[in-house]
């Protein structure tokens, strides 16, 4: 395989992709899913990669050395990024195993949800009978607490790599269901249904900081299936939760955590189901007023094209919110748009606060919890923003 001078020097970087259009030349052999040694232009070998003959990413590199055996070399990188989450993750039974490209395994994401492990093989290589295999028994080695694996689908990710259609289903143990810790709370886990891979983990240590600042009133706008809604309510300085979400589905699955969490959490909680946007402009227009206010919408920015839309959308939700704060309020806000980045999402939020005319103050800047590693080269691994300000 070799790949244009653009191509070799993002490898050269740091960067383990090479986009379709920097590939010079496809090997004869090269097969959907196979193993490619990479060179240049000039024959120098840049290492060894996963080839996807659909994605627009076409390679994947996952050493910098020769590789004959990507089996193994997969059950290596999961032992690893199991050992490196002992290290890091305490207070849960529920957490990344493995991210992708992060951990060296492009393609691949696990996740534990207490004796449940969810995994998704998003490229054609992460999908052959023989990775998969050894995906398994490696999952199944290092955490042998959680016996039960499923497979989470992404249809459209499969549909983009050209992969069979199929349904999530149940690859080890009898169950895909199941209820995990997480902060002192307790949350369903469903994983055939839902969103995502279920719960998400990479905003588990901004819930908490979160229920660390707020107080009084608290209003939670895009809450799925009640993550910090339920981190609020928990906090004795929260006299009381309202939380939105489109979802309807997802509101009964909040409501149910809410209910086993009884023990911990005295008050009810508000569930609205209704348009993030509607809600915020109907009630500020109304002049409702909070304490706190966490935003935590879905990405508004799925590809470059979006950049500009998307930045309408937070501006108009962080503007709505500051206007909604009383004097010494808090307000958590959320982007897990990797294509809108720390600093024009930082921008957006000066903006809504000079046109709300609010004096805001940045309490902390935050990001992904740290069983999601953001590599220094790879800027797609550091994709979640969470801004906590007062006002």
């Amino acid at each position: 395989m070799v790949v244009s001078r653009k191509g070799a020097l993002r490898l050269v970087a740091g960067h383990p992709w090479v986009y379709k259009s920097d590939v010079s030349r496809v090997d004869a052999g090269a097969t959907p899913g196979a193993l490619v040694a990479v060179a240049d232009d000039r024959g120098r070998f840049l290492g060894s990669a996963l080839y996807s003959s659909a994605s627009q990413i076409s390679v994947r590199l996952i050493s910098n050395e020769p590789v004959t055996d990507v089996p193994a070399l997969v059950r290596q990188r999961i032992a690893a990024a199991v050992a490196y989450r002992k290290n890091l993750v305490t207070g849960t039974n529920a957490y990344r195993l493995v991210f992708s490209e992060a951990d060296q395994l492009p393609g691949l994401i696990a996740d534990r949800y207490n004796d449940i492990i969810s995994v998704q093989f998003l490229t054609q290589a992460m999908d052959r009978a023989d990775i998969r295999e050894a995906i398994v028994e490696s999952l199944q080695k290092e955490v042998p607490e959680a016996a039960h694996i499923v497979e989470r689908v992404d249809a459209h990710i499969r549909e983009l790599e050209e992969l069979p259609t199929k349904e999530s289903a149940l690859l080890a143990g009898n169950k895909t269901s199941t209820t995990y810790a997480m902060n002192g709370l307790r949350f369903q886990f469903d994983g055939v249904a839902g969103q995502k891979t279920g719960g998400f983990l990479d905003q588990r240590e901004n819930y908490a900081a979160a229920a660390g600042y707020a107080h009084g009133e608290a209003l939670d706008v895009c809450t799925y299936q009640g993550g910090f809604a339920l981190h609020l309510a928990a906090s004795k300085r929260v006299s009381a939760v309202t939380a939105v979400d489109i979802s309807r589905p997802a509101l009964e699955v909040a409501d149910e955590n809410l209910r086993a969490n009884s023990k911990s959490i005295d008050k009810e909680i508000e569930w609205i189901e209704g348009n993030a946007f509607d809600l915020l402009k109907d009630y500020s227009s109304a002049g409702k007023q909070y304490d706190t206010i966490v935003l935590d919408p879905p990405a508004f920015a799925k590809s470059k094209r979006n950049i500009e839309t998307a930045l309408r959308g937070y501006k108009e939700m962080n503007l709505r919110a500051l206007k909604m704060l009383r004097p010494g309020g808090i307000l958590v806000t959320c982007s897990c748009s990797f294509h809108v980045s720390e600093a024009e999402f930082v921008s957006v939020l000066a903006s809504a606060a000079a046109d709300a005319h609010r004096h805001v103050k940045i309490l902390e800047k935050r990001g992904a919890a740290k069983d999601h590693p953001a590599v220094l080269t790879i800027p797609e691994t550091s994709y979640l923003k969470c801004v906590i300000c007062t006002v």
